[in-house]
């Protein structure tokens, strides 16, 4: 008798996991198709089984979906999905059905490499607290991070994959859709999912959203510098998280932010004049610089935050000369003679500038008193010597050197003695920045091919802990973007250390820059 109810028992468990199998199997493939979606379901796990629907009347799709995340390294949420083998546009206007709901409940576009729950993808994403973000996982199981956009609440949302980015473009009640300076670089390879999904950010919750006017279309690869309208982002990224936010976004070309001593502002530059804007956003105002209106992107802000250090082409023979000013603006009192010199660097004491200057030929290291006078030379190798700053504490200058036939890091004594190389590896590494607490180093690395610091280059900013100011630890990945020159020129450490400024750039087909 025990046999025949343990043979029962095991009968029963097995077709229990027969039917949890084809469960699972059942929300990852098509159940019927939805308007212009090959199929639906719910991915991950979830407590309360999604369903996807399209009102032909209304040309709209109504998603409800349950699911306690879409973060970390799984999702959880119902899914409305095409397969999709070229680059291609998502935009949907969205809304939440119901008032109230986790603040954090998520309705998404999203391109999606497969169903599994720990899948690569990026998604725009819309927060039922209006929070709107460029979310993604770079590969399989990785966490996820994000990009946080400025714009609250937007009605319209846009998806969009050309060549190995991925862009988030916003549209609210008062503005046309546009590019929102949140950008990604993700790979799929094809076919990949695209689609639209809810997430109640709660297991125990159902939530609901409407998805209208939508239109999935192909779209062209990367475009041209001379066929696309390039648009600039001054973003944030948080340092323990990796964590993007965006600050302000423009049509245009600006570079190189300072973040200000007292924590408040940004300073940059912009068609030659030098721009201050509030760390929460909002719109620039110009400092008033005098006769220097050809700022270039090596400026910087004394310790004690009165002194501005501007590099201006204006006067003499056009090339660029170092001037200080105070901070809120005036006319630019010159220090060095020579040109071109460009300004990178400022001693803790505040005597003492740090700078590049080509003299015969050849680009060197100088430090020269804030009150002017002689220059004093660092460097002597053959080869361009750039991006010198002090260590917080005085003791080193920090610089790259391409003296070993590739752009690596290196550091000496103020005094121009124990030149040593920190870093050695197969990317170009360019302008290190130390943070105020003298804990990290962050600079820019492009690619072994890519010679000079050019603009408009796949670059990465990567950073290394530092310990008695030398690295004590791996070199790690911060961000990954579209940058290069006037990305991160110049000192932009928050003065807590926890954040860092920097640009990023995004080239948008003409015909395609604002919808």
């Amino acid at each position: 008798m025990a046999k025949r109810v343990l043979g029962r028992y095991a009968v029963g468990l097995l077709l229990l996991m027969v039917f949890s199998v084809l469960r699972i199997a059942a929300a990852q493939e098509p159940s019927s198709v939805v308007g212009i979606f090959e199929g639906h379901g719910d991915v991950g796990t979830v407590r309360h089984a999604g369903k996807s629907e399209y009102d032909s009347s209304k040309h709209s799709y109504t998603l409800t979906g349950s699911g306690e995340n879409m973060w970390s390294n799984s999702d959880n949420f119902q899914f409305a999905w095409k397969k999709w083998s070229s680059d291609a546009s998502l935009t949907a206007d969205v809304s939440f059905v119901g008032q109230g709901g986790n603040a954090h409940r998520k309705a998404v576009l999203m391109m999606r490499q497969s169903l599994d729950p720990d899948s690569a993808y990026v998604d725009v994403t819309l927060h039922g607290d209006g929070l709107a973000s460029l979310q993604y996982r770079e590969t399989k199981g990785a966490p996820t991070h994000e990009i946080q956009s400025n714009i609250s609440a937007p009605k319209q949302l846009r998806i969009e994959k050309r060549g190995d980015y991925v862009f988030m473009w916003l549209g609210t009640h008062a503005e046309k859709l546009q590019p929102s300076g949140a950008a990604m670089r993700v790979s799929f390879s094809a076919p990949f999912y695209v689609g639209i999904g809810v997430c109640s950010h709660d297991k125990d919750a159902v939530e609901k959203a409407v998805f209208s006017n939508v239109e999935l279309k192909e779209v062209a690869r990367t475009a041209t510098t001379d066929r696309s309208t390039l648009y600039s982002t001054l973003e944030v990224i948080t340092v323990a998280s990796t964590d993007r936010r965006v600050v302000y976004s423009i049509p245009g070309h600006f570079e190189a932010p300072n973040w200000t001593r007292d924590g408040s502002a940004f300073i940059f530059n912009a068609d030659g004049r030098i721009q201050r804007l509030p760390v929460a956003g909002g719109q620039p105002q110009t400092i008033d610089t005098g006769f220097a209106v050809r700022c270039n992107n090596d400026h910087g802000i004394s310790p004690d935050g009165k002194t501005l250090a501007i590099s201006d082409q204006s006067q003499g023979d056009h090339q660029s000369i170092i001037y200080l000013l105070p901070i809120t603006g005036g006319i630019p009192r010159r220090i060095t003679q020579k040109s071109p010199s460009y300004w990178h660097g400022w001693s803790p004491d505040g005597k003492t500038l740090a700078y590049p200057g080509q003299r015969n030929g050849e680009f060197d290291i100088y430090t020269i008193s804030t009150e002017g006078g002689e220059e004093k030379q660092l460097t002597t190798a053959i080869g361009l010597d750039d991006g010198p700053e002090y260590t917080p504490d005085g003791k080193y200058i920090y610089f790259n050197s391409v003296r070993t036939g590739r752009m690596q890091i290196w550091r000496m004594r103020p005094d121009g003695g124990e030149q040593e190389q920190i870093t050695s590896d197969d990317l170009n590494n360019w302008f290190p920045h130390i943070s105020p607490d003298g804990k990290w180093l962050v600079f820019l690395s492009y690619g072994k091919e890519v010679e000079g610091h050019p603009e408009n280059k796949d670059v990465m900013l990567r950073i290394v802990p530092l310990k008695d100011d030398n690295v004590d630890g791996k070199i790690e990945v911060l961000a990954k973007l579209f940058g290069g020159q006037g990305t991160i020129n110049v000192p932009s450490w928050s003065p807590d250390s926890k954040q860092l400024a920097f640009v990023s750039y995004q080239l948008i087909p003409r015909e395609n820059a604002a919808k």
